[in-house]
């Protein structure tokens, strides 16, 4: 079942394609307000195959929100489609960052985004029959661009999205909401180095901290803390014991944290 990811300031419109997308075609559909935070999060949570933007009132603000899409369009997880009046359309070209969108004329032609669909759905198929026949591919992304790879750990959706926006300029940045999700990422693959907030639900930073240093084959990863100006005195009192390769005080600029990381890195 082909899942999609309904957003966009012209809610009305919104609704509607959510309602024919579920009634006519039997598609999951996951409808959200364009805030950045809230898109980071469902991106993350639901990994939706398509992204449909209805474009509304928007601002140079708004559609610079839709951005925090454009990795997961860039490697090709997913189509976004922007449903838009002509102004709208040339409007979002002006201010948007990602590579790669197909533009629908308002009002929706339902033929013409069904038709759509089926090809993605098509392609879908297609891409799983090929990885179900007799050659197997198999793409080293350890060896692909020579990049460090850094795991950032926060619950915070804002604190991650202005670490990787600061960061992916000079490395392949992987963010995650959870010691639990960082764990399943390990599973994975292994960073060259993991970014920890100090403070988080369920379980912390040092909790976490704990237990990717019981594993032999993450023992050697190093580990920055995130830590906030109100628990600064705290985390140094727990670096003498954890022994982490030190820590950064959010908020940080970017100079801190690349310095950082290169002290720790090389």
């Amino acid at each position: 079942m082909l899942k999609v990811l309904v957003t966009g300031k012209n809610r009305k419109v919104a609704s509607d394609i959510c309602d024919h997308l579920e009634a006519d075609r039997g598609y999951m559909t996951v409808k959200c307000d364009p805030v950045r935070s809230t898109l980071f999060d469902i991106i993350l949570a639901e990994l939706p195959k398509v992204i449909i933007i209805c474009l509304g009132d928007e601002t140079k603000e708004t559609v610079e929100a839709y951005n925090v899409l454009k990795n997961a369009v860039k490697q090709g997880g997913c189509t976004a489609i922007v449903i838009a009046s002509e102004d709208d359309e040339k409007f979002f070209m002006k201010y948007t960052e990602l590579s790669r969108v197909l533009f629908l004329s308002r009002p929706v032609s339902l033929f013409a985004l069904y038709e759509k669909m089926t090809q993605i759905e098509e392609e879908l198929k297609k891409k799983k029959e090929n990885n179900l026949s007799m050659f197997r591919e198999f793409i080293n992304e350890d060896a692909d661009s020579g990049r460090k790879r850094i795991l950032v750990v926060d619950d915070d959706s804002e604190q991650l999205i202005h670490i990787k926006e600061q960061l992916e300029e000079f490395y392949d940045v992987t963010p995650v909401k959870s010691g639990e999700a960082a764990l399943k990422y390990l599973l994975r693959r292994k960073p060259d180095l993991i970014l920890l907030d100090y403070l988080m639900p369920d379980q912390d930073g040092p909790q976490v901290f704990r237990q990717i240093r019981s594993v032999d084959e993450y023992a050697d990863i190093p580990v920055v803390f995130l830590t906030g100006m109100t628990e600064k005195e705290t985390v140094i009192q727990t670096l003498t014991l954890l022994r982490p390769q030190g820590y950064i005080v959010k908020p940080s600029r970017k100079s801190e944290i690349v310095a950082k990381i290169i002290d720790v890195l090389g």
